[in-house]
């Protein structure tokens, strides 16, 4: 989340509403989120069959696993880096992400 919001600073956005949704968790989690936050946080249901929760589901996976175990193969993962938002921009995808 620290990323995204330096991401919206870097690109002058950080002012424009941004709408974060996320899955609930519960109400004391909720509210600590919700604080911690610069940017408008909408929580959605766990049971909600949203596009773009899915979507995040099949990326946070790989992402996690990668934090958790870095020598583990992971393949989702090694495709996944050359999508990152990186250190240099565009030249240097897959790096310094």
């Amino acid at each position: 989340m620290e990323t995204l919001w330096e991401f919206l600073e870097e690109k002058t956005e950080n002012t424009k509403k941004t709408h974060i949704v996320v899955v609930q968790r519960g109400p004391k989690e909720d509210k600590d989120l919700e604080l911690e936050l610069p940017p408008e946080v909408i929580f959605a249901d766990k049971n909600a069959m949203s596009t773009g929760l899915q979507f995040a589901d099949l990326v946070a996976r790989p992402i996690g696993l990668k934090t958790l175990r870095p020598e583990q193969e992971n393949r989702s993962f090694d495709i996944l880096k050359s999508k990152f938002y990186c250190e240099g921009g565009r030249q240097n995808t897959g790096k310094n992400f």
